[in-house]
Order: C-alpha cells, then sequence, then structure tokens
C-alpha cells in the first residue's frame, strides 16, 4: 500500500482561510470535535497585528464552518485573576471525558510557551485552571479516558524559540493539575523525515490493536523545516510503550497550500474525528490555513504495521 492512498485529500482543500475571521492573516493548527448535531472547534487566528489569538467556531458538517470574529478572551472565567489567556495562544486541542470537553493549548506568556487548560460543556462558558505543565513546552493531548485510574497526557518539552529538537513523553496526573511520571514516548529518528523533531498530533484514538497516535515529524532541509506526519500504536495499559511506528509518512507538504504559506511546507495534524470506519483528519498546511483528509481506520492502523521502524 503506498502512503498516498491511505490519507485522501478533501478536493476543496483548503477549508478554512484567513477570509473567514476579520482582521486574521492566517487561520491554522486548530481543534475540532463533534458537538450536538455538528461539530464545534477551537482555532488559532494569527492576526494582522501578529497576536495569536483563539476563536470558537461551529459547523453543521464539519466543512463549512463560522467562526466567531471575536476571540475568545472575554468568554473564559477562571477563580483566580492572574490566571488568563496569554497575549500568545495557539496550536489547542479538545477531548471530550463525560459531559466535559478539556481544551488544551499553548499559552504563551512572558515566561515562555507552557500549557493551559480551560473545560466547557457547551462551548459558551469556559472556565480556566492552572497551567499543566512549566514552561517550555508547546504540544500536549489530553487521553479520552482514564488510565490505570489517572488521567494522561502525550506533551513535547520545548525551549523559547523554533524547538530543533523534540520528544514526546507521558505523563500521568490524579486531579488534572499534578502532573508527573513522565516516561519517554519516542523521539526523532536516525534517517528519514522526523530526524529533527516529533510532536504529538490530535488525541489519540483507542482501538484494538493499541492507542492510535497521529504525529508531526520534521526534517531540517537546506531551507528549512519541513512538516510530515506519521503515525504510532501505543500499549493501551502503558501508553509510553510503542508497539508500531511508521518507518514511511503518511502524509507530505505536496500541494500548494501545504508547500506555500506564512511558514512553507508544513502538515500539522491537529485534530481527528472518527465517523464509522473512517478517520476525518484535520491539519494546518504551511501556518497559514486549515485542510482535510480521510481514511479508513483499519488501512491506517495496516499501514502502521505493516510501514513500521
Amino acid at each position: 500500500m503506498a502512503n498516498e492512498t491511505v490519507f485522501k485529500r478533501y478536493k476543496g482543500n483548503p477549508i478554512i482561510t484567513a477570509k473567514d475571521v476579520p482582521r486574521a492573516t492566517s487561520i491554522h493548527n486548530s481543534a475540532v470535535i463533534p458537538f450536538g448535531k455538528g461539530y464545534a472547534g477551537i482555532f488559532r487566528v494569527d492576526e494582522i497585528d501578529l497576536n495569536f489569538t483563539l476563536h470558537i467556531g461551529f459547523s453543521k458538517d464539519g466543512i463549512k464552518w463560522e467562526i466567531d470574529p471575536e476571540r475568545m478572551d472575554n468568554k473564559v472565567t477562571s477563580d483566580d485573576p492572574e490566571i488568563g489567556i496569554a497575549p500568545q495562544s495557539y496550536d489547542p486541542r479538545i477531548t471530550k471525558m463525560g459531559d466535559t470537553y478539556y481544551i488544551l493549548w499553548c499559552n504563551m506568556g512572558s515566561e515562555g510557551p507552557c500549557i493551559g487548560m480551560m473545560t466547557t460543556k457547551d462551548f459558551k462558558n469556559f472556565k480556566q485552571g492552572e497551567n499543566l505543565l512549566p514552561p517550555a513546552n508547546r504540544n500536549c493531548v489530553l487521553f479520552p479516558k482514564k488510565i490505570n485510574g489517572k488521567y494522561a497526557i502525550l506533551h513535547r518539552p520545548s525551549d523559547r524559540g523554533h524547538t530543533p529538537f523534540g520528544d514526546i513523553l507521558y505523563a500521568v496526573s490524579p486531579d488534572l493539575t499534578h502532573w508527573g511520571c513522565h516516561r519517554f514516548v519516542m523521539g526523532p529518528t536516525k534517517i528519514g523525515w522526523q530526524t529533527t523533531k516529533t510532536g504529538p498530533g490530535p488525541v489519540p484514538i483507542e482501538t484494538k490493536d493499541g492507542w492510535l497516535l497521529l504525529y508531526h515529524g520534521v526534517w531540517t532541509s537546506c531551507n528549512g523545516y519541513i512538516y510530515y506526519m506519521g503515525g504510532a500504536l501505543l500499549d493501551l495499559d502503558k501508553p509510553w510503550k510503542v508497539l508500531s511506528r511508521t518507518r514511511d509518512y503518511m502524509l507530505a507538504p505536496t500541494e500548494p497550500y501545504e508547500r506555500i504559506g506564512d511558514v512553507p511546507n508544513i502538515i500539522f495534524p491537529s485534530s481527528a474525528v472518527v465517523l464509522g470506519d473512517t478517520i476525518r483528519l484535520y491539519y494546518g498546511c504551511a501556518d497559514t490555513c486549515i485542510s482535510m483528509a480521510e481514511a479508513k481506520l483499519d488501512q491506517v492502523i495496516r499501514f502502521i504495521k505493516t510501514h513500521s521502524l
């Protein structure tokens, strides 16, 4: 099976561009999840003053979106007045557990990038808590269920700049506040498209073959970083143990909207919705727009197993 046959791009890509929000210069690397009779999303909107902001959006079909032109700042409350959405906020993920939606994002304040978290049940009222992890950390996803009685995340420690390294770690918490027991999951390879850094993508998907993790891998070329997407299967009870991991990428920046933009040559997987036997992937393109691709779940798992490192 060639990698081009796994994820098939939506013919109408990109589905979201800067034209969808006033003041936006780009919209990318965003979170989408089923909600009610349609979908809800938290979108990264880079504005014309180059502030990175979060906006709420809704869709009936997950393709055509209405995004609130007002940033989320005044919709979020906290028990502590010192807690708030940082001036630079980006790359959100959404996990549902029970009737609560947990939103994690890079909450970048003066101390550097760290992981923020807020919750909602209706996508109208949001409650923000303390940052999950100290700086510097840029990527974080929350598993959709407790593992061995504890909340669990995958995260990627970073630095204050455009990190030239990246390992994915696993951590647990009894209360969503105190995090520890950090375990190495995987990092860059010695050769190939993921030699510079890796980072967790959409919320892991539970399957009989293990937790399905779609992730980004980065290769440094003579013209800078190039972002690809790969996949891995993690042990259901010990998710820091990798059962299979792709040697070959599943998506590469080959289309014009993936190659040309604010930061060229980027495939950034950020959300995955399971629709029956199909995975619908939402991904950022060239730090400029959002596109969509779909694949059969069993084919993705088969590809990971048969194209494994």
